[in-house]
């Protein structure tokens, strides 16, 4: 089966939301009570129960006050998906259409993929002991429809294809906007199968990294602590070091003892 593309052309989107509630609506995820942090941004991150969410960041427009940039945050779908190495029970991984999935009976909770991915994507549920996350709508490109978000958008800002059709469509943006368009995904973690136009520096947008990437570390799990962690008494010790190979150790200075003597 052919690999497939999302495109995000921000330079289309108005901020509706259409594809974050068609998002709740397709996955019947739960609306969660929020509160006014001074945005139209809500939530103001992503949840559990929240795989899609349109971001709002107000900056300056010179003479003209002030302007939205818009985003879409959620999975971005990478070729070298560090959630996908990192998990130890199989429970995320990649589709036919070069997506990354996720089957909720084989996550164990261990939470190694929040730890790794660049993008801060999979959520921990607390209440069910397993993550959440985007998976592009796997069941809707198994029967041969589009993700419910991109049938949702009433402005073409989504897009959804074969990727060959779709990097020429990308193309052709590019070329119309002359110069004003910038593309985000192509150019690390083996390229995502969601990619950006943005009309502006990618850092300009909040929580956007600007070069995301798989950790080192990954390797050393891949090929040692992996196959430990699936085992019980071995998980424990596996997460703790699989901890310190990304994150390294705690600073003293986060309990507020630095110069202790």
């Amino acid at each position: 089966m052919s690999q497939k593309i999302k495109l995000y052309d921000a330079t289309k989107c108005t901020g509706c939301r259409g594809c974050q509630l068609a998002c709740k609506q397709w996955n019947s995820l739960p609306a969660g009570q929020t509160e006014n942090h001074g945005s139209y941004q809500n939530p103001q991150t992503l949840n559990p129960s929240t795989w899609l969410l349109i971001r709002f960041d107000e900056i300056a427009a010179g003479d003209d006050g002030v302007k939205w940039l818009f985003r879409k945050d959620s999975c971005m779908h990478c070729s070298d998906a560090a959630c996908v190495i990192a998990c130890p029970s199989g429970a995320l991984f990649h589709t036919s259409h070069g997506t990354v999935a996720l089957d909720q009976k084989k996550c164990i909770g261990c939470k190694q993929c929040t730890i790794v991915c660049p993008f801060g994507v999979p959520q921990y549920d607390p209440g069910t002991e397993k993550v959440a996350k985007c998976d592009m709508c796997f069941s809707r490109l198994e029967n041969n429809l589009e993700p419910a978000c991109v049938k949702a958008c009433p402005t073409g800002a989504l897009q959804f294809g074969e990727a060959g059709e779709m990097r020429e469509v990308i193309k052709d943006r590019l070329a119309a906007l002359g110069g004003e368009g910038r593309l985000y995904g192509d150019q690390f973690v083996g390229g995502t199968h969601l990619l950006y136009i943005l009309p502006a520096d990618p850092r300009q947008y909040s929580g956007l990294p600007i070069r995301p990437q798989v950790p080192a570390a990954l390797s050393t799990w891949k090929d040692i602590l992996k196959p430990l962690a699936l085992l019980a008494p071995g998980a424990v010790l596996a997460g703790t070091f699989f901890h310190y190979l990304t994150k390294g150790p705690k600073d003293v200075t986060e309990y507020g003892r630095k110069g202790d003597s």
